[in-house]
């Protein structure tokens, strides 16, 4: 039992528990802070120092974040590893959250000080663990249950579940309710794969958003032969809303070449028209708001009105079809790679014109920094809308990279291209996509990065066409 009477210690003693000295007056140790006021240990005795029932108070953690609220508090239980027999630590329950070390804790603080809740302790003597009383200044509130025993949450339709926390709502502003933290957009990276075509688009490491946007799609000629497309289009920065134009480019184009091709439409002619009606779809932007009304009275709608480039590419009756406005590109890399690569498409931009005019060779033009200066866009404040078609009937199979300048900006040359993309492409389109989008993101990223790829293929001589052009 513990003594009713102050004790304190007279001139010349030590503390009883670490052999500091100590001054007449005092009533805690300053070194190890041992109550002086209690019944000094004897030597020898195996008591604790502290009484089993005194209340055990946690340090306050001390600082503030950059919003003025305290510090959280780290305890025993939230540390991560295991025990001295190689078992796991126990996991705090007192947050109602994910461990720490799983979820980024962006939002407000009160879903990070939840974890400050005391631990559990163990007696000293080895008895059963028992739980500390709390602070009488903190009271602490009940535990919540284990996340790890919860049941499945089950969200409600219509609404997202936080890809960290897998609990909580996605507000409208694309942030977790619950924890705060903020969720990847849905074109931050997008990737999709039929059986003939695949294409993969990123954000990149230095823009905010996806500005680029692709479309793929299968169909069939009359006669039953397939035909495959890939539409990619880059959004023009200095544009407003060319997320939104890109889009709607893309979708446009590609909407109209599933409807002409069945049809019989030449496939070089489907293509120019695909691309007026992108440059269309565009155009009506200017004429609507973000939200999408109309902005009937508004003088300045075509300044600086939505814009971005396009390329696309078909593969029809044993032609490869290829159409742009702008600079992005398409490539021809065949399968035999002793084999030339080609570029397919000529730039709309400032180095284009200056090497085509002679006054420069592409070295230098494409050194200047105004090089990517386009000429050509598709949008409402765009000179003149003058679709680019052509039309080839390779001899060898390969495959047909269309992509924006995110990707060719690290392999512009057609030989560097070739280089980049895999030896099975034609094999694995949307792996090699993958592929040249890390080749892009490795070499820097500065840009939006989209690119489709897609397979070619010629018969064997002998083996008969897989085609039906007649």
């Amino acid at each position: 039992m513990m003594s009713s009477q102050m004790h304190e210690p007279a001139a010349g003693s030590s503390c009883p528990s670490c052999a500091e000295p100590l001054e007449e007056g005092d009533r805690f140790c300053g070194a190890c802070g041992y109550d002086l006021s209690a019944e000094p240990v004897m030597p020898g005795s195996d008591r604790p120092t502290l009484a089993i029932g005194s209340p055990a108070v946690w340090p306050a953690a001390t600082g503030t974040d950059t919003a003025g609220t305290p510090a959280p508090v780290h305890l025993p239980g939230d540390l991560p590893g295991t025990d001295s027999g190689g078992g796991e630590l126990p996991v705090s329950g007192g947050s109602g959250q994910l461990p720490a070390s799983a979820v980024r804790y962006d939002g407000p603080p009160a879903a990070r000080a939840a974890a400050a809740a005391p631990p559990h302790a163990s007696s000293m003597d080895g008895s059963e663990d028992f739980e500390l009383p709390a602070p009488e200044a903190a009271p602490r509130e009940a535990a919540a249950p284990d996340p790890r025993a919860a049941a499945p949450v089950t969200p409600a339709a219509g609404t997202k579940l936080c890809v960290a926390c897998r609990a909580g709502r996605v507000d409208d502003d694309g942030y977790c309710e619950n924890c705060g933290h903020a969720q990847p957009r849905e074109r931050d990276h997008m990737e999709e794969e039929l059986g003939s075509v695949a294409a993969v688009s990123d954000r990149g490491l230095r823009h905010h958003r996806n500005e680029d946007a692709f479309a793929v799609s299968s169909t069939a000629l009359p006669d039953g032969s397939p035909a495959v497309v890939a539409i990619v289009c880059d959004g023009v920065s200095s544009a407003t809303r060319p997320d939104e134009a890109s889009l709607a480019a893309s979708s446009a184009a590609n909407d109209l070449l599933l409807e002409s091709l069945p049809r019989g439409t030449q496939p070089q002619q489907a293509m120019h028209e695909a691309i007026v009606a992108a440059s269309e779809a565009v155009n009506s932007l200017a004429a609507q708001n973000a939200q999408g009304e109309a902005m009937e009275h508004d003088p300045h709608r075509h300044q600086n009105a939505p814009a971005c480039t396009i390329v696309g590419a078909i593969s029809a009756g044993g032609l490869l079809v290829v159409g742009w406005v702008g600079d992005s590109r398409a490539y021809w890399v065949p399968d035999d790679r002793t084999g030339p690569a080609a570029r397919l498409t000529e730039d709309d931009s400032w180095a284009a014109q200056m090497v085509a005019a002679g006054l420069m060779n592409e070295e230098q033009a494409y050194a200047d920094e105004r090089a990517h200066a386009i000429t050509g866009w598709l949008g409402a404040d765009a000179y003149e809308l003058e679709p680019h078609t052509a039309a080839f009937k390779p001899d060898r199979s390969g495959v047909v990279v269309v992509c924006t300048d995110g990707l060719w900006n690290y392999a512009e040359g057609a030989d560097e291209m070739a280089r980049a993309v895999p030896a099975d492409a034609a094999d694995r389109p949307l792996h090699s996509a993958q592929v040249l989008v890390g080749h892009a993101l490795d070499g820097g990223g500065h840009d939006n990065v989209t690119v489709a790829v897609l397979p070619f293929t010629v018969p064997p001589q002998g083996a008969g066409s897989a085609y039906n052009t007649a």
